[in-house]
């Protein structure tokens, strides 16, 4: 599967009062890195995704991380994000946070693929992800 990797700065706003990454940031980074990965794969944004597939775009369903080695302000970090598992409409993304080439945090998502409730279109519901976008992500 494809991997992809992007560093990110960690900056003075990722930080609590002792300089140490607040741990809900790492969520936000890894969420960045879930849109870049499909943006690399797919070879669009994600706007232009959602209109040439369909959906409405990819909600956490879980989450969990470990957490091995404290993240600083001005730390350069490399992301290493990839697709451990699609299925009929949920799709699992393990992510890899090192540092200096030491891994610093591990996480693990669960996402659904979803669309508008044609019964309600203030509502999403899980549809099938299409199997164009899992061939990008295994070419």
């Amino acid at each position: 599967m494809l991997v992809n990797k992007r560093t990110v700065r960690i900056t003075w706003g990722d930080c609590d009062p002792a300089g140490i990454v607040y741990y809900p940031r790492y969520f936000e980074m890894f969420d960045e890195s879930t849109v870049q990965l499909f943006e690399r794969a797919l070879g669009m944004t994600k706007f232009q995704s959602q209109k040439e597939f369909g959906f409405a775009g990819y909600p956490m369903v879980d989450t969990r991380a470990k957490f091995s080695i404290p993240n600083r302000y001005g730390d350069d970090v490399e992301i290493e994000s990839t697709i451990a598992e699609f299925r009929r409409s949920s799709f699992d993304i393990q992510h890899r946070m090192l540092k200096n080439g030491q891994l610093s945090v591990e996480c693990s998502e669960t996402r659904v693929w979803v669309g508008r409730d044609p019964a309600d279109a203030s509502k999403i519901k899980a549809i099938p992800i299409p199997q164009a976008v899992i061939d990008k992500f295994k070419g």
